[in-house]
């Protein structure tokens, strides 16, 4: 049966590839005929985009999957790989329209057509509805492939918004005989690149960290501490670690409970600890706990004979 989350995560993604594919064309064609430079470079952009909205789709099924045998920890880090596929071909889209950008500088600029700057604002606008729609789904379900979809349409955002900048600059310097300004065009889809290129930098370290497994903030680390903490039979945390495995996180702790205890005892204390945390905190998927026996040190014996 597919999930809610699951649902909204296809929607978002189908939703994305429908809109930049109908932008991609509109801002290439729009782009050549247009004369500008800066909507072309965004026309790529949202190719690039396309192509990134297929990998979100191709694994928002996969990371919603269940664990197991051979993921006994479930699917989620899927979502983070499509992360770093969308950060990947974003760095390659940035690099190309820069290379564009310069190259553009050595021939005689053209002068933009208004058509251009009508394309460069629907496509402002557009990213700028898509973007509030997605970020507000990614973060209502945790997904990291929504929210790379999400940061997608901010790269376009910005370089919609410069693309605009530059056209509208270049019509400008044509009509007063500033030639100097239909340059600007260039420039503007250098800086469609500058952004793109930022964007693209914001989803790969993230989802870096992720593979590598870097532990989840203090703050996280110092809230789980005080849950456990309010189970008055433990009696030391000995290690406690936490790492994110896509849209859910894993936690991993070692406690000290009374050495003559029973199995059953121990056991009943660790599994209330694993509930009382998954209630609290929504976004843990998994608490693995491993119970040590604690005995009292002879320097706090001394110390409790002391007090008696």
């Amino acid at each position: 049966m597919v999930s809610e989350r699951e649902q909204i995560s296809k929607k978002v993604a189908w939703i994305a590839l429908v809109s930049n594919l109908i932008l991609m064309i509109g801002k290439i064609f729009f782009g050549l005929f247009g004369g500008s430079e800066a909507v072309f470079a965004d026309g790529i952009h949202s190719g690039a985009d396309v192509v990134a909205s297929i990998a979100v789709l191709a694994v928002v099924g996969i990371s919603n999957k269940p664990p197991d045998k051979d993921h006994p920890f479930g699917h989620g880090k899927a979502e983070v790989i499509s992360e770093a596929i969308v950060g990947i071909i974003l760095i390659i889209v940035s690099i190309y329209i820069l290379v564009e950008a310069i190259l553009a500088f050595f021939d005689k600029p053209g002068v933009p057509q208004y058509s251009a700057l009508i394309a460069a604002i629907i496509s402002y606008i557009a990213k700028e509805i898509l973007y509030r729609y997605s970020i507000k789904q990614g973060r209502k379900w945790n997904s990291k492939a929504i929210i790379a979809i999400a940061y997608d349409h901010k790269g376009d955002i910005v370089a919609s918004l410069a693309a605009f900048i530059g056209v509208l600059l270049a019509i400008i310097g044509n009509a007063i005989g500033w030639t100097f300004l239909l340059y600007a065009d260039a420039i503007a889809s250098a800086l469609v690149a500058y952004f793109v290129f930022r964007i693209a930098m914001e989803l790969v370290k993230p989802s870096v960290d992720v593979l590598m497994e870097k532990s989840v903030d203090q703050d996280l680390l110092d809230g789980y501490e005080s849950t456990i903490h309010e189970f008055y039979q433990v009696k030391r945390i000995d290690r406690i670690r936490a790492r994110e495995h896509g849209h859910y996180k894993i936690l991993d702790v070692r406690l000290s409970l009374n050495h003559d205890l029973t199995i059953k005892q121990g056991h009943d204390i660790a599994r209330d600890i694993k509930n009382e945390i998954l209630n609290k905190y929504p976004d843990v998927g998994e608490v693995l706990i491993h119970i040590n026996p604690y005995y009292i040190e002879p320097t706090e014996k001394t110390n409790l004979q002391k007090m008696q």
